[in-house]
């Protein structure tokens, strides 16, 4: 596997289990220095690995750089054998590098086989960061400020900060300072066992107050369904009311559409007497303008006979009389229709037992 693993990675020699039957350190060295190169190639590790020194250094340098950057474990001792324990350190970096080549090379065969018209940047994944990256900004400049402020009381502090670099150590002192911010520690780990303790007591009686009150919920809810299960007493009499009302209402609706119609009826009644009598006024008017210019033609032709003058007057008298009662008939229309007008009919929406009534 690591032969595979060097060969895929791209290592330009070729490598097999037979050269790590005996210690080899130039090879080991040069697959170290191949791989951090590979990892990170701006890192600076000294090659030189001819005295003992410099191979101790190297190995602590490579296993360093490793710990790190890569967050991976290396045994010193093992690779300074340069066997085939070696091997089993080497293969912890070769792993890290080569399923990070497989799992580029399968980004990009994605990204590839995907249509690039279809692509779309979506905005709404980048607000986060753009919230980070103010909150980022705002805290770099309060920072700033700050740091600014201490720089410019460093004058101030150097000469203090000279004096207690150049004031001895007293012991006596210093063990009264340690045994100080030992008993501190020691009473905040008392405060915070103190603390666990009350937890765990909050965490019963909360429990206990849980269970309550899920049983004063499973109470609530039996007493519930038992009283959706219960009829009331009252519900035959509301029952019983409900159902006369409705009848009540269908009579309503009934006498007031009745009201409704007789009161169109009269409406038309009423407007067919004013058209008649309206009509008969006129027809007075008309009649009384006549009479008016026959008696002016009366007035001017005096020259008349006594047979004409006695027949004109049996026939005013005629036409006299038949006026008086039009005009008779035009006043007792008018006093009814007024009588009418004023007054409200009164009745039942009921009609009569028999035709007399």
């Amino acid at each position: 596997d690591f032969t595979e693993m060097m060969r895929a990675l791209g290592y330009p020699r070729l490598i097999s289990m037979e050269n790590f039957r005996s210690p080899n350190f130039m090879l080991v060295s040069e697959v170290l220095l191949w791989l951090v190169k590979r990892y990170e190639p701006q890192t600076d590790i000294p090659p030189d690995v001819e005295t003992e020194k410099d191979r101790v250094f190297f190995i602590k340098a490579v296993a360093q750089f490793m710990a790190t950057k890569a967050h991976i474990k290396l045994n010193t001792k093992k690779l300074y054998q340069a066997d085939g324990y070696a091997v089993k350190e080497l293969l912890k970096i070769t792993s890290v590098l080569y399923s990070a080549m497989n799992t580029k090379g399968m980004e990009h065969t994605e990204v590839n086989e995907e249509d690039s018209s279809k692509f779309k940047f979506d905005l709404g994944s980048k607000v986060a960061d753009l919230k980070a990256a103010r909150q980022l900004a705002s805290e770099i400049t309060s920072k700033g400020a700050s740091l600014y402020d201490l720089l410019g009381k460093e004058v101030e502090l150097r000469e203090a900060r000279t004096e207690s670099i150049a004031r001895p150590l007293e012991i006596n002192e210093a063990e009264k300072m340690m045994k100080i911010a030992i008993n501190n520690i020691l009473e905040q780990v008392q405060k915070t066992k103190d603390m666990l303790n009350n937890v765990a007591l909050d965490e019963a009686n909360l429990e206990a107050r849980i269970e309550k009150r899920k049983l004063e919920l499973e109470i609530s809810q039996k007493r519930l369904q038992t009283l959706q299960s219960v009829r009331p007493a009252f519900m035959d009499e509301y029952e019983k009311i409900e159902e006369e009302l409705q009848k009540q209402y269908s009579s309503y609706l009934e006498k007031f559409h009745n009201l409704t119609y007789m009161e169109q009826l009269l409406d038309d009644l009423r407007r067919t007497e004013q058209e008649m009598f309206e009509e008969a006024a006129n027809r007075l008017h008309l009649m009384q303008n006549r009479l008016k210019e026959e008696e002016q033609h009366l007035l001017k032709s005096g020259d008349n006979d006594d047979s004409d003058v006695e027949i004109q007057e049996d026939e005013g008298s005629d036409s006299e009389g038949e006026e008086r009662q039009l005009i008779k008939q035009c006043k007792a229309m008018e006093t009814a229709v007024q009588g009418r007008a004023g007054k409200r009919i009164v009745g039942t929406m009921h009609g009569g037992d028999t035709e007399e009534d």
